[in-house]
């Protein structure tokens, strides 16, 4: 469905409520920006002191209009608003722009009128932006609410949450001098319309070419996923995600939960649906500013051309970091490079032309076109003083560049790759830059801007294919055994025991090991029945005792009855000694796992994005090296595959000094079956799967822990 957006923020008419002559209010703002841009559309203030405002006519309520607006911008304070809003409705008003603070944000008071604000909204069928907004513009309607000064139309909407974010991406779009904006909308407090309602927006909005978000915090962080996945097929989108260090993050009883909730768990859910994530704020308009021009790359091969050694250096530093590549060029490939450029040139990706250039700068657009029509190239990277060669060395090489600059943008309308240019020149904008980037070309002054420019590119090339892709999830199935065993845990206000948990994964086809639960002395002898002398590990059965470790209730390598014996009685002792209320079910028995990689597996419910699955290296120390990756549920295989080529050590799964690599298909199937279980079973809280052995040939889980939602009713 089309989104309701559409109906007020490209408004036809704008009532305009407090709408002043007085230069100090933002009722005099939104009229001079309205006046100065040329809105062609009808302009209602609102005023009852006043029979007209800048020579318009003025009207003393909203019941006054003549016709319905399209959008009120309401600039009174907030008491002012539950009246407002109904008036809104009895009088047409599609949607209206909420400037008062001293909601939510402040405190409980706040908070309760605000929840009246939105409680007279939804009666009077008005969707409201804020409160707490700096506002709205949209330049190619001439609205601009904001009355910014040098902010020109173009292609990049804008969301954000800070006003001076926004403030800070117009001056320097304003030095730019080519970039321009389609819609921007500060969400403020999100009463009502939120991030994933502005991202659909933009997502069908004809102006915009690449939706950019500053994002503070999600409200709804599920629907943005939802409609992130849909819109960056067709669009980029680009958030800056504010806030990479956690405070007062929730206490939780597991590994995943502890460890969820982080910046690196929003980042990594991001990019699951698409989105490019941008690390630093002077990144967010280059990104957004290449993206739109360029829009993606077929992979992450990069050829560098450069004029000089160092900034050749440079780059493929940074290329290595930001997980691009090197393109391999063909053998004729480097033949046609030698045909034209000085034997001493390097032909070696990064290509240095070694002075080839210096007096002939147009054989750099020669080399680009060799190099966009290897196969093994993504992108073409030049870097150097392109632009700049009439001023370095003599100016009748200006034409020369500017002929140069012809070449390159004829090459970049017959090939589909992508072709970045960073010249020492950019800040002064020299002709032939000047002539690329009127083009349509983007032109950087930073190696590091550039390359995160191709590594977004990269990124959503990646998307784009992987999304394509036919994907084989496993089906979602219910079975009334399991769901059986999260009704009686609830009913006993529990936590799933962890032979009811390895059970659970045992009837989705997850290989768990064989084990046996000893309730008395007795039941040993059917251990040693079942096992004989094998290695064994036992451990405490009790919903009281969840760090079995630290209540000494975890044997390791016992062999034979008289030994399972003493083990029994130590474990009972010393978890009665730890917890001397515990409520003991018995001991768990089962083989002692062979020795391979440990991995954990464990899935947590975030209050923003919803089922949240983890993967990473296992074992005692994962809270502390945080070597995890993070996906929402449902997975597909290739959220699976990535999130298990995304960790840090990724070189021990496939074989370190010696070791055998590990089945990574086995762990996908894992990841799968758990990321079904999770759906089918929304009673679940959190899961722990640590560790969990991977082998060459499979895995074995040896450890689980399924934590119940009391509240949750099935």
């Amino acid at each position: 469905m089309k989104s309701s957006l559409h109906d007020f923020l490209a408004p036809n008419s704008i009532a305009i409520v407090g709408a002043s002559a007085d230069p100090t209010k933002r009722g005099y703002k939104a009229m001079v920006g309205l006046l100065n841009d040329g809105y062609q559309g009808t302009i209602y203030p609102i005023n009852p002191k006043v029979d007209e405002i800048m020579g318009v006519k003025a009207y003393a309520s909203l019941t006054d209009l003549p016709a319905a607006a399209d959008m009120a911008l309401i600039c009174t304070p907030a008491k002012t608003l539950p009246a407002l809003l109904k008036q809104c409705g009895e009088n047409g008003v599609k949607g209206a722009i909420i400037l008062a603070s001293g909601f939510a944000e402040v405190d409980a008071a706040g908070a309760a009128l605000e929840q009246q604000v939105l409680e007279a909204a939804q009666q009077a069928g008005v969707r409201i932006v804020g409160p707490n907004t700096s506002g709205i513009f949209n330049l190619h309607k001439k609205v601009n609410l904001l009355a910014l000064d040098n902010v020109k139309p173009g292609d990049i909407g804008i969301i954000s949450q800070s006003g001076n974010m926004l403030l800070s991406l117009a001056l320097e779009a304003q030095h730019n001098g080519y970039i321009g904006f389609s819609t921007y909308a500060g969400p403020g407090n999100q009463t009502d319309v939120d991030f994933a309602d502005y991202l659909q927006y933009l997502g069908e909005e004809e102006n915009t070419r690449v939706a950019t978000f500053y994002v503070e915090g999600f409200k709804n962080g599920r629907a943005f996923l939802d409609v992130a996945r849909q819109t960056s097929k067709h669009k980029p989108v680009v958030v800056y995600k504010s806030g990479s260090t956690e405070a007062g993050q929730k206490a939780a009883s597991s590994h995943t939960g502890a460890l969820a909730g982080s910046y690196q768990m929003t980042v990594d859910l991001l990019r699951q649906v698409g989105v490019n994530v941008v690390e630093n704020s002077d990144e967010i308009l280059p990104v957004a500013e290449g993206l739109g021009l360029l829009q993606q790359a077929a992979g992450k091969r990069v050829a560098v051309l450069a004029d000089g050694g160092g900034q050749a250096t440079i780059a493929s530093d940074r290329i290595s970091e930001a997980g691009l590549e090197l393109a391999e060029l063909t053998e004729s490939t480097r033949q046609a490079l030698a045909s034209i450029l000085f034997p001493q040139a390097s032909l070696a990706n990064p290509i240095d032309v070694a002075g080839s250039t210096d007096a002939h700068p147009a054989l750099l657009a020669d080399c680009m076109e060799i190099l966009a029509a290897d196969d093994n190239v993504d992108m073409v990277f030049l870097v150097g003083m392109f632009g700049g060669y009439g001023i370095r060395f003599a100016e009748e090489l200006k034409e020369e560049e500017l002929a140069g600059a012809d070449a390159i943008i004829e090459l970049s309308k017959r090939m589909s790759k992508p072709l970045i240019i960073d010249s020492l020149y950019a800040h002064i904008k020299p002709a032939p830059l000047q002539r690329l980037r009127e083009a349509g070309l983007p032109i950087y002054a930073s190696i590091e801007h550039a390359v995160k420019i191709m590594a977004a590119l990269g990124e959503r090339g990646a998307y784009i294919e992987s999304s394509q892709q036919a994907e084989n999830n496993v089906p979602l199935v219910i079975y009334d055994d399991c769901s059986a065993s999260f009704r009686k845990a609830r009913a006993e206000g529990r936590d799933l025991f962890e032979f009811e948990a390895k059970s659970l994964l045992r009837g989705y086809g997850v290989d768990v090991p064989l084990e046996m639960i000893v309730r008395s002395e007795a039941e040993l002898v059917d251990v040693i029945n079942e096992f004989g002398n094998t290695p064994l590990a036992m451990k405490v059965v009790s919903k009281d005792i969840l760090h079995k470790s630290d209540a000494g209730g975890v044997k390791l390598n016992v062999v034979g009855e008289a030994a399972l014996n003493v083990a029994r009685d130590e474990i009972l002792a010393s978890c009665q000694h730890y917890k001397t209320d515990a409520e003991i079910e018995g001991v768990l028995v089962t083989p002692m796992a062979r020795k391979g990689t440990e991995v954990i597996i464990g899935m947590s419910q975030d209050p923003i994005f919803g089922p949240v699955l983890m993967f990473g290296l296992g074992g005692i120390f994962v809270e502390i090296l945080k070597d995890v990756t993070f996906r929402a549920i449902p997975l597909s295989r290739h959220d699976a595959r990535s999130m298990i080529d995304q960790i840090k050590a990724r070189k021990i799964l496939d074989g370190a000094r010696g070791e055998a690599a590990v089945d990574k298909e086995a762990l996908v199937d894992l990841l799968m079956k758990v990321s079904a279980i999770v759906e089918a079973h929304p009673e679940i809280a959190e899961l722990d799967l640590n560790p969990v052995i991977a082998y060459n040939d499979g895995y074995a889980v040896v450890d689980a822990r399924v934590i119940v939602n009391q509240e949750t009713h099935s």
